[in-house]
C-alpha cells in the first residue's frame, strides 16, 4: 500500500524536477541575446532572402539586337525573344555597340541578325543568326543560350515549312519531337518555394544541432555543472530538458518561417496535415539533437561547439538532395545519402506541404529517420552519461 501512494509522488517529483530544468533552460536561453538575434536572423530574414534573393531562371536577360536586314522575318524573330525570359533594350548599329554593353554588363545577350535573312529564307538557302552570351554569370548565361538556342530552332524549323509550300498547320505532318511537361506541384515552378523550403531545412538542422550543445557547453563554462552533479538529478533529468527547451524553441522559430515568410510573403501552401508536419519536425529535431549531445561531450566551449557544428551538419546537408539532386551524383554517393538524417526529412517536408501525403506513403522516410535519428540520439546520451562517471 505504501508504494502504491510512493510511486505516483515519485511520478509527481520527476515530472516537476523535468518541468523546473525546461523553464529553467530557456531561461538561460534568452539571456544569451547574441545567440537568440542569430536565431531571429537564421528563421526570418534568412529564409526570406534565400526564397527572394536567389533564382536560377532566367528572368529578364538584357538582350540587344544588331538587325542589318530590317526585313518582317527579322521582326519576327525578335519579337520571339520576350519576357518573362528575355528583356528587349533596343537595337544597335554596330555589332562592336553590343559587346560593349555586354562587357559593362547592361545586357546578356547580343542577336545579330545578317543581311539577305529574309530573302534566304525565302528562297529556301540556309542562314544563320549569331548570338553571343555573356557568361559572367554562368547559371544566367547557360540559360540564356539553351532558350535562344530553342527559340531560333522553332523559328527555322517554321520558316523551313512555309518554304517548301506547307500550310500553317502543314509542319504537323514532319517528325517533330515535342517535350509536353506537366508541372503538378509547383506549377508556375516558382524558385521561391522551393529556396524557402530548403532553407528553412538547413536552419532547422543546424539549431538542432547547436542549440543542446550550446546548453550543455554553457554549463561548464559558467561552472554551474558541478551544481548539476551535486543535485538529486540523474543524467537523464540533466539532458532531456535541454533537448525539450531547445525542440520548443525551434519549433517556434518553424513556426515564424512557416507562416510569417513561406505563407504569408511567398505563397507556399501547405497541402497536407500541419499536425503531422510539425510532429515530423519535432521529431527530426529530437532525434538530430543526438549529434548536438555528441558535439557537447568532446568540445570545450561554445566556439568549438560552433565549428563543430558546421563540421557535423556541412555533410549532412551535402547529402541532403536540397542542393544537388540525387540523379546527379556518383551511384556510390547515391547509397551514403540514405545515411543523412537530413535527406529522410526532405522528403518528407516537401511531401507533406506541395503534395499532401500522409503516413501511408511517407512511412518508409518516417522509419529511415526514426532509425538513424535514434541512433544517433542514443550515441549522443551514452556519450554523455559517461561524463557522469
Amino acid at each position: 500500500m505504501m508504494h502504491a501512494v510512493r510511486s505516483p509522488m515519485l511520478q509527481a517529483v520527476w515530472w516537476r524536477r523535468i518541468s523546473v530544468m525546461i523553464v529553467k533552460e530557456l531561461r538561460q536561453l534568452f539571456r544569451d541575446k547574441a545567440l537568440i538575434g542569430f536565431f531571429f536572423w537564421a528563421f526570418i530574414m534568412d529564409v526570406y532572402l534565400a526564397g527572394s534573393g536567389t533564382s536560377m531562371q532566367l528572368v529578364n536577360a538584357g538582350l540587344v539586337v544588331h538587325d542589318a536586314d530590317q526585313t518582317v522575318s527579322s521582326r519576327e524573330l525578335i519579337y520571339r525573344f520576350h519576357q518573362p525570359y528575355f528583356r528587349f533594350d533596343g537595337l544597335v548599329d554596330h555589332p562592336k555597340d553590343g559587346l560593349r554593353r555586354l562587357d559593362f554588363g547592361d545586357d546578356i545577350v547580343l542577336l545579330d541578325i545578317p543581311p539577305r535573312f529574309h530573302e534566304m529564307l525565302a528562297s529556301g538557302e540556309s542562314t544563320s543568326v549569331q548570338m553571343q552570351v555573356a557568361a559572367t554569370h554562368s547559371p544566367q548565361g547557360l540559360s540564356a543560350a539553351s532558350y535562344g538556342a530553342r527559340i531560333v530552332g522553332e523559328f527555322g524549323l517554321e520558316a523551313s515549312a512555309r518554304a517548301m509550300g506547307l500550310s500553317a498547320n502543314g509542319n504537323l505532318s514532319l517528325p517533330v519531337v515535342r517535350s509536353d511537361h506537366r508541372i503538378w506541384y509547383n506549377p508556375n515552378q516558382d524558385e521561391s518555394w522551393f529556396m524557402s523550403i530548403s532553407e528553412v531545412l538547413t536552419i532547422t538542422t543546424i539549431f538542432a544541432v547547436l542549440l543542446p550543445a550550446a546548453a550543455l557547453v554553457r554549463e561548464r563554462e559558467r561552472g554551474t555543472v558541478e551544481q548539476l552533479l551535486v543535485s538529486p538529478l540523474s543524467p537523464f533529468q540533466i539532458m532531456f530538458p535541454k533537448v525539450a527547451a531547445m525542440t520548443l524553441v525551434i519549433l517556434a522559430g518553424t513556426a515564424m518561417s512557416l507562416f510569417g515568410i513561406l505563407h504569408a510573403i511567398f505563397n507556399v501552401p501547405m497541402k497536407g496535415s500541419l499536425a503531422l508536419y510539425f510532429a515530423m519536425t519535432t521529431l527530426y529535431v529530437f532525434t538530430t539533437s543526438g549529434l548536438g549531445l555528441m558535439a557537447a561531450t568532446i568540445a570545450n566551449n561554445q566556439a568549438q561547439v560552433s565549428l563543430m557544428t558546421i563540421l557535423v551538419v556541412a555533410p549532412m546537408i551535402n547529402l541532403s538532395g536540397t542542393w544537388t539532386p540525387p540523379e546527379a551524383m556518383p551511384i556510390w554517393l547515391r547509397e551514403l545519402m540514405l545515411l543523412s538524417p537530413l535527406h529522410h526529412f526532405v522528403n518528407i517536408s516537401y511531401g507533406i506541404q506541395l503534395k499532401g501525403t500522409g503516413l501511408d506513403i511517407l512511412w518508409p522516410s518516417v522509419l529511415s529517420m526514426v532509425a538513424l535519428g535514434g541512433a544517433l540520439f542514443g550515441f549522443g546520451l551514452w556519450r554523455f552519461r559517461r561524463q557522469f562517471r
